[in-house]
């Protein structure tokens, strides 16, 4: 069994959480799963089972989508509510004023990773180093946020939906905003709605099911491996040198023709995958389509990332 889930994963549910229920249900040796949620958030979580444990790599660098709800005059040490209080303000603000600080926060910005967070220092996550009293400064990430759209405002609470790049805190977004407003403010609720291709409205949720209806709905909703790299442009490639690709050759030219060579830049991931459209590899070109047609025809063309059987 191989493939892709997108779970709904409920609040109060880590994402270890979820990926050991799966495990269980399916009996599967092998799952992972691609952005980390927040045991307070809810959404679009990518679970992989077995051979498509392979693409977490990939899926992890997908841009993001959210929506939050942020509770201004609050700070908190988690930077969200399930932390502890540190300071308590009434916010006076116009909401004209709110949306335009918290839509100024569109474009490439520079955030700190909480304290509390899955982040490593010599080898021990953030939080671990926290929840023992050793404060170390948590390094600043630059991200960037492609838009943000303040949807409603009922202060002290304000909802607002972003779309991001990969390694966006939402926790943080959130106090940063509540600095500049000069009142503080801390994350209440949290939903992620897309992750890179997946939707919510595709997303599976088996809360308040028994463990039989779980594991049909499971099985009935897992994704092919190859469906799941939509963007991605394939070549196809006969039986023969899939098996060659399997045991370590790098495709060179003899492996394009004129019927299956996509257009490519150097650096674009592709997908090898035989007629029936089952995938044999994800891999990176290392020229463009231009200069590829300059090439020899033993000239490696592409660097093979993964292999799946």
């Amino acid at each position: 069994m191989n493939g892709v889930l997108i779970i709904d994963k409920p609040s109060g549910r880590t994402s270890h959480d979820v990926v050991r229920d799966v495990r269980k249900l399916l009996g599967a040796k092998k799952v992972g799963h691609a952005g980390t949620l927040d045991p307070l958030a809810t959404g679009v979580l990518t679970v992989c089972i077995n051979e498509a444990t392979k693409l977490v790599q990939f899926f992890s660098n997908d841009d993001k989508e959210y929506r939050a709800t942020m509770l201004l005059g609050v700070r908190t040490d988690t930077l969200d509510i399930e932390g502890e209080v540190l300071e308590r303000c009434k916010p006076h603000l116009q909401t004209e004023e709110l949306k335009d600080v918290v839509e100024g926060f569109t474009g490439r910005i520079e955030q700190r990773v909480p304290k509390y967070s899955a982040v490593k220092f010599r080898g021990k996550p953030l939080y671990k180093w926290t929840r023992q009293g050793v404060d170390i400064e948590p390094p600043l990430r630059k991200v960037d946020l492609y838009h943000i759209n303040v949807e409603e405002v009922r202060i002290p609470y304000v909802t607002f939906t972003v779309s991001c790049s990969k390694g966006t805190y939402i926790r943080s977004l959130c106090a940063d905003i509540g600095n500049r407003l000069g009142c503080g403010a801390c994350l209440s609720g949290l939903r992620r709605t897309r992750s890179g291709c997946f939707d919510e409205k595709n997303a599976i949720s088996l809360e308040g099911l028994a463990d039989r209806e779980k594991v049909e709905i499971l099985k009935k909703n897992l994704l092919p491996i190859a469906d799941t790299l939509p963007g991605l442009r394939k070549i196809v490639v006969d039986q023969d040198t899939a098996d060659r690709i399997r045991k370590g050759y790098q495709p060179d030219c003899d492996v394009l023709n004129d019927k299956n060579t996509p257009l490519l830049e150097k650096g674009d991931l592709v997908k090898f995958v035989l007629q029936d459209g089952r995938i044999v590899a994800v891999a990176k070109a290392l020229f463009s389509s231009e200069e590829i047609f300059l090439l020899s025809d033993k000239e490696q063309i592409v660097k093979i990332l993964r292999v799946f059987n």
